[in-house]
């Protein structure tokens, strides 16, 4: 298995030097509403932020961590995510990954290599331009997680990822207003808004590998 993680982070390498999906693979996971969505936030004054899917060996398979954030956090409350969190001054924006994923659910940021970066994704509702970056390790790093920011942490395989049944629609309501969310359904957590454009660019990303 340590030939195959060697062998998909040398295949991604190639892949994200070349044009990425970007808006085409988000789309697939835009939430749809009949009426128009209002936010306060603009892209120009966007804030800038970044996101990791750490690879690593887990039972015969590729896995990357999920986290369900508490009702604690100011930002997407109880809601599906991947490690990551806001800029700091000084950093590249690489290092805002690894450093929030350290802080975030304790992975030691010196264990974590770097394989690449995919699209930025803007969130109006947050006004954060989110950066995601994708990392790898040899094995299922130890973790710690922050219990004021992440109520649990969890493991997803690239095999389940790439699962089509799994990712879903549903009628919700959102600021009193009906919407088609799209998610992916990680065994009744579900991932959707920016996880899931975020994890729809790095899926079809995979298939482009074929893993």
């Amino acid at each position: 298995m340590l030939t195959e993680l060697n062998h998909l982070v040398t295949s991604l390498q190639k892949r994200l030097s070349n044009p990425l999906p970007g808006q085409e693979a988000h789309q697939l996971a835009e939430v749809q509403s009949q009426t128009p969505l209002f936010f306060l936030n603009s892209i120009e004054t966007a804030v800038p932020a970044s996101v990791l899917i750490l690879l690593f060996l887990k039972d015969n398979d590729i896995h990357f961590f999920l986290t369900k954030r508490t009702d604690a956090v100011g930002h997407h409350k109880g809601q599906i995510s991947l490690p990551g969190g806001a800029w700091e001054d000084g950093e590249q924006l690489h290092e805002t990954a690894i450093r929030e994923t350290e802080e975030e659910i304790g992975v030691d940021r010196h264990i974590i290599q770097l394989v690449g970066g995919l699209t930025p994704f803007y969130t109006p509702v947050t006004g954060f331009m989110v950066h995601p970056f994708i990392g790898w390790c040899r094995k299922r790093p130890s973790t710690n997680i922050q219990t004021d920011e992440v109520h649990k942490l969890f493991t997803v395989s690239l095999s389940t990822l790439l699962d089509d049944q799994i990712f879903q629609s549903e009628n919700w309501e959102i600021r009193g207003h009906t919407a088609i969310v799209p998610f992916y359904n990680f065994e009744g957590y579900k991932a959707w808004g920016v996880t899931a454009s975020i994890l729809s660019e790095f899926k079809s990303i995979l298939k482009d590998v074929k893993l």
